[in-house]
């Protein structure tokens, strides 16, 4: 995943890109950048993250820089903001998405005269030096914008800095946000809308599909206006989002509420206590526990003040032993008692699995999982959830290959193994129990997912659910 914040002010606005892009360390968790344009040019700074938070990385950079344009970002995956010199000037560039046809528009750039791509560490093309490829094909900064946003397989939401005002356009079917906020001397242009809360700014607008602007110090201008189909991440209430966070005005919160509460009223099973998996779960264990009357709880604690996250390092053996060291029980909530666990998802399984061995190991007679949302049977194509190289990776399609005798299965079968009213559904759920060795699993119902979400559900991406684009 990644996200980003970008600053347009009268004076220096290092301080507001610093703590905005910081805001965003929630999405990212490998690489981070920061990039300014003042009276002395640009200026630039990229470090790993991957064992140090962004503000011990950035801090001394922050002391030292001066713009008042600013972009900064937060990504999973590649180096940036990168700095361009092109026939368009020189300008900054940052971006969130994933790019499915790399090799295609390679192909197409290298046939066009493009010299080379520098390769990452890993061999691969950096995907934001791509986009910027893309962009200096046409003969004007929001052509070449517009040219990226429809010849990207994927998805893309993009800040662009020049010296005279930042260019920012959401994805062509806004899969991810874009918002902008104002105050007196300054405009920003932000991921996640509450990143500029706190450092006084006021929400502005929220970029629709495939929306251009260009914003500077004096305000914003759309260059090109949205367009009317969207298929916005349904992941980004489920789990990405912050509990702070809002997506077209549908707070994360509330929607995790509303998705705890869908679940307990298709729930039988009596617990003696709810609880959610730090942190992603623990909305939703509120909501069912709200609807059910079955007590809240935290049997368990993250332990958080030194730890990394659960998905670092990469080494994926690692990141399973970080997850279940970092768990701290408390064993007078868990010795003999019947638990109800809430998870936002289960991917592969590993960390879930121990996380319910953790428990019986500390007591627990029952370990009941409820993943907040349906079975996940497909790769995201559109964001960067997981690093995954194979569907396989996915404990349903491990358990689907099982059931079915191979792994090469048609989306039709798929179709009735995402039907929660068919055998084969049953059949998958009951397989996934015993392997991970849960007391009982339910998942949550993509209809009541939905629902839960409240906005018309044509604008919701489901494809990790049920495939459909």
């Amino acid at each position: 995943m990644g996200g980003f914040f970008g600053v347009a002010a009268k004076e220096n606005c290092i301080f507001d890109l610093f703590f905005g892009t910081d805001y965003h360390s929630h999405l990212g968790t490998r690489r981070a950048g920061l990039a300014v344009y003042g009276e002395e040019g640009f200026d630039r700074a990229i470090h790993n993250i991957e064992n140090s938070p962004f503000r011990t990385k950035f801090d001394k950079d922050m002391q030292k820089m001066n713009g008042y344009y600013g972009i900064g970002c937060i990504s999973d995956y590649e180096p940036q903001p990168l700095i361009v010199r092109s026939h368009h000037g020189t300008y900054a560039i940052t971006t969130v998405g994933k790019i499915n046809n790399t090799q295609e528009i390679v192909d197409t750039l290298f046939s066009n005269g493009n010299s080379h791509f520098l390769e990452m560490s890993g061999g691969d093309i950096n995907p934001t030096e791509l986009v910027a490829s893309i962009i200096n094909q046409k003969e004007n900064i929001i052509e070449g914008i517009h040219y990226a946003l429809e010849l990207i397989d994927g998805s893309l939401t993009l800040m662009l800095m020049t010296p005279k005002g930042i260019y920012a356009a959401r994805d062509k079917y806004g899969r991810t946000p874009l918002a902008i906020g104002k105050k007196e001397d300054a405009y920003c242009l932000s991921f996640e809308a509450f990143a500029y809360r706190n450092l006084g700014y006021q929400d502005y607008k929220e970029l629709g599909p495939g929306e251009i602007v260009v914003v500077n110090e004096n305000g914003a201008k759309t260059l090109m206006a949205p367009g009317t189909d969207m298929k916005i991440c349904t992941f980004l209430w489920v789990y990405y989002g912050y509990p702070s966070s809002s997506y077209e005005g549908i707070s994360v919160e509330q929607m995790r509420y509303n998705c705890g509460a869908k679940m307990a009223e298709r729930d039988h099973v009596q617990p003696d206590i709810v609880a959610g998996v730090p942190d992603s779960g623990i909305a939703h264990a509120i909501g069912y526990s709200n609807k059910s009357g079955i007590p809240f709880s935290r049997p368990f604690i993250k332990y958080t003040p030194t730890w990394a996250r659960s998905f670092m390092p990469t080494i994926q053996s690692k990141r399973n032993l970080i997850a279940k060291m970092k768990l701290i029980a408390v064993h007078e909530l868990i010795q003999d008692k019947r638990l109800l666990l809430i998870d936002d998802s289960i991917v592969r399984g590993t960390q879930l699995r121990e996380t319910a061995e953790f428990l019986y190991e500390s007591g627990a007679k029952e370990v009941h999982i409820r993943p907040a949302c349906p079975p996940l049977l497909y790769g995201c194509k559109y964001l960067n959830f997981s690093r995954s190289n194979s569907e396989m990776d996915l404990i349903t399609r491990r358990v689907i290959a099982r059931l079915e005798g191979t792994e090469d299965v048609s989306k039709e079968v798929l179709a009735e193994y995402a039907d929660p009213e068919s055998e084969k559904y049953e059949q998958m759920i009951e397989e996934i129990r015993k392997e991970l060795n849960f007391t009982s699993l339910r998942f949550n119902r993509l209809d009541d997912m939905l629902e839960s979400v409240g906005i018309p559900v044509e604008n919701l991406c489901t494809y990790c659910w049920n495939g459909k684009e």
